[in-house]
């Protein structure tokens, strides 16, 4: 689950993990009074006024802009909220700006790049470092490794204080601004590890010309199988940063994820679904999304498969490829059936059945009277996506 930079702000500040003065506003009168507050109780002469949404690039898209007064920021503020930015992350489509971080201005000396997450490879934490703050890890890692420094955390003992110290030495801080750096990456990694986060990433970090080491942008993701230890959490979702079928997709237990392809998948399994979009990928097709029914899937969750997938007008054909472990094969059939009964399903779809009583399935598939074509493997039923779609 993500969340906003703000809210992210609010809960690494209860961890010790240095953060800028900030206040949320949701109007321009309030970034007004926002700006006033803040001028009050700093000596920067700006402050900055902040688009807040779940995409990285809003600098480069005019979505963080300076304020030298609290008129100026009112100013920004009624530019800002309403408008739709598109940064690299978004999309051609954007994001609609519904609330703003105002925030102190910042003396900046250096900008530097940290970042936690889990390394799937050894199952440990990993801590990231960089020298190149403001800019894509991505490309840093691709373009310039020698710039980014990867310390494994084994999760038995945690973050050991010659590792923060590594770390600030890579930077190559010294003196009062080391001895913060060491504190900040010690307490961002207590932060990351006390609320099962997915990834705490501070980029930029900032060091100032005071010595102070802040997070001045912070992206907090949380692994959503443990927020049911942090249930306070769930109160910080905002469905509308995320796309309406994968919230309309999560009410029912779905895993669902839109893609920009024609041929809409529902599959139970992750890895078996990731193979169904790789084989429609390679036979010519274009996946529409990713969906996994679960191992569990019951009539109810195929049907309610079926429709968020042809809530998407881009699907022209769809794919049903279901492996009956611990499902039957005739459970699932029957749910198909059922659905499209209900549905009135006028696109081509392929069925491909395997594992439990799957000759059974196939039975009721073929005795329904309903246009579902039957594949025999899975190379056989990404050729008859394909064969639909030209058809």
């Amino acid at each position: 689950m993500n969340i906003h930079e703000y809210q992210g702000k609010d809960i690494l500040r209860k961890f010790g993990v240095a953060v800028p003065k900030g206040i949320v506003a949701y109007s321009a009168e309030e970034a007004k009074q926002a700006a006033e507050q803040l001028f009050a109780e700093q000596d920067s002469p700006v402050v900055v006024v902040k688009a807040q949404i779940h995409a990285g690039g809003r600098g480069k898209a005019g979505g963080v802009k300076l304020a030298k007064s609290p008129e100026e920021a009112q100013e920004i503020a009624s530019q800002m909220l309403g408008t739709t930015l598109v940064t690299h992350q978004t999309g051609p489509e954007g994001k609609e700006v519904r609330r703003l971080l105002v925030e102190e201005g910042m003396n900046i000396d250096r900008e530097f790049y940290v970042g936690i997450t889990l390394d799937r490879a050894t199952s440990n934490n990993v801590l990231m470092i960089s020298t190149e703050g403001g800019m894509e890890i991505e490309k840093v890692a691709e373009e310039t490794p020698e710039l980014l420094l990867k310390i494994q955390v084994d999760s038995r003992f945690g973050l050991q204080g010659f590792q923060a110290r590594e770390a600030a030495f890579f930077l190559g801080l010294e003196g009062e601004q080391f001895r913060n750096a060491v504190s900040f990456i010690t307490a961002l990694y207590n932060a990351y590890t006390s609320i099962d986060a997915a990834l705490a990433e501070i980029n930029p970090l900032v060091v100032t010309k005071e010595g102070r080491v802040l997070a001045l942008d912070a992206k907090i993701n949380f692994d959503s199988n443990a927020l049911y230890r942090h249930k306070d959490f769930i109160e910080l979702r905002d469905v509308s940063e995320e796309d309406p079928f994968e919230v309309e997709a999560s009410k029912s237990n779905l895993n669902y994820v839109r893609l920009d392809g024609n041929v809409g998948c529902m599959v139970n399994g992750a890895g078996l679904a990731m193979a169904t979009m790789d084989m429609i990928q390679l036979a010519g097709g274009r996946p529409a999304n990713f969906l996994d029914v679960g191992g569990g899937a019951s009539p109810q969750t195929v049907e309610e498969g079926f429709k968020i997938i042809l809530s998407d007008k881009n699907v022209k054909a769809i794919l049903v490829n279901i492996f009956g472990g611990i499902v039957r094969c005739d459970r699932v059939a029957g749910g198909i059936i059922e659905a499209a009964k209900k549905i009135g399903l006028d696109l081509p779809v392929i069925v491909r059945l395997e594992g439990t009583n799957a000759d059974i399935a196939q039975k009721m598939l073929d005795e329904s009277g309903l246009n579902l074509i039957a594949a025999d493997g899975l190379r056989d039923a990404a050729q008859k996506v394909n064969q639909a779609l030209s058809a």
